[in-house]
Formats: C-alpha cells, structure tokens, sequence
C-alpha cells in the first residue's frame, strides 16, 4: 500500500505501486481537475504540486511519492480565489479550458518560488501546451498574478461559473451491493 497526502488528507492506495498518479488521483480520489492530455508527460494537463515542484502526474508512479504531499488544482483553494485563479479569470485566459488546471498549478509552483517573475521566467517555467494558444494572455495573468501575490493590486473578480467549490472536491464513496 502506498501512502501520501493528497489535499491535506492522508491517503493510503491499495494499488499497484507502479500506478500513474493521474489515475490514482482521476480514479480512486475522484480528483478529475487532473487531466490526462498525452500521457508522456509533454502537455502539462495533468500537473499537479508534489512537495513544492510542478510534476507530470501522468509519469509519476504513486510508489515512488510514498510520504510526499501533492496538491491539485481542487486543493490549490477551496474558494478558488488564489492569484493564480483570479488573474485566469480576470485575463480571461480560459477558452475550451481543458489545459487550464495543469497551468494554474504550474504558475502556483512558480510563484511560490518566484515571487517577481519577469516575462522570461513566466515562458521558461510554464511549459504546458494549449491548443487554443491562450499564451499572450497566459504571461499577462501570471503577471497580474504574482502582483496579487505580492499586494501591489487586487482583483475583483466574481466566482467562475460551474460547480460549487464545496462540492468540487467532494470525495463520492463507492458504490456497495447490498445482500
């Protein structure tokens, strides 16, 4: 069995310890923020925070994070209202929003390392491929972001429409037969 935290919640995985994080996340947590996108670690759609660093869940093997803390994008801020979120938002980065919660967990890895990143951290550090090219967008929120970050400005954006973030990451116990 395989332990870690995952959203402040101690998990223990009665699976295979070779299992993709993705799908322990997707799978077995119900944590569908995380999506699979290329499945060799190229796109980013399913990058989640482990212990501080951006990673590729789909090339992460569960055994290999026993003890680690994982954050995903349901983790990141129950009320969705870190930096990050509120300037995606505020920037109207999103368009389909498939790559979205990948990049949000990217840009909040960066941010907690740098604080004041310049247009160059921003594009070497988020490396996450979008098809709807939301990139010049992308580096101007991540901007605006970290200036939230810092307290040099605020946003007053609304909620994004959808689901309600206490249900967002509501945990849906298994279905069992009755005799």
């Amino acid at each position: 069995m395989t332990r870690f935290t995952v959203n402040n919640q101690p998990i223990q995985y009665k699976m295979d310890p070779a299992t993709p994080l993705l799908w322990a996340l997707r799978d077995a947590s119900n944590l569908t923020g995380t999506k699979y996108g290329c499945g060799n670690g190229q796109c980013g759609a399913c990058t989640v925070d482990i212990d501080g660093q951006a990673v590729k869940s789909c090339q992460t093997t569960i055994g290999s994070i026993e003890g680690s803390i994982v954050t995903t994008i349901e983790g990141l801020s129950r009320e969705r209202d870190h930096p990050a979120q509120l300037a995606f938002i505020a920037d109207n980065v999103p368009q389909c929003g498939f790559c979205i919660p990948g990049m949000i967990m990217a840009v909040s890895v960066l941010l907690k390392k740098n604080g004041n990143p310049s247009e160059e951290d921003i594009r070497e550090g988020i490396t996450n491929l979008c098809r709807c090219g939301v990139y010049p967008r992308l580096v101007e929120a991540v901007l605006r972001a970290a200036r939230v970050q810092r307290g040099d400005e605020q946003i007053a954006a609304g909620m994004a429409p959808g689901i309600d973030p206490r249900d967002a990451a509501r945990v849906v116990p298994a279905l069992v037969p009755t005799p």
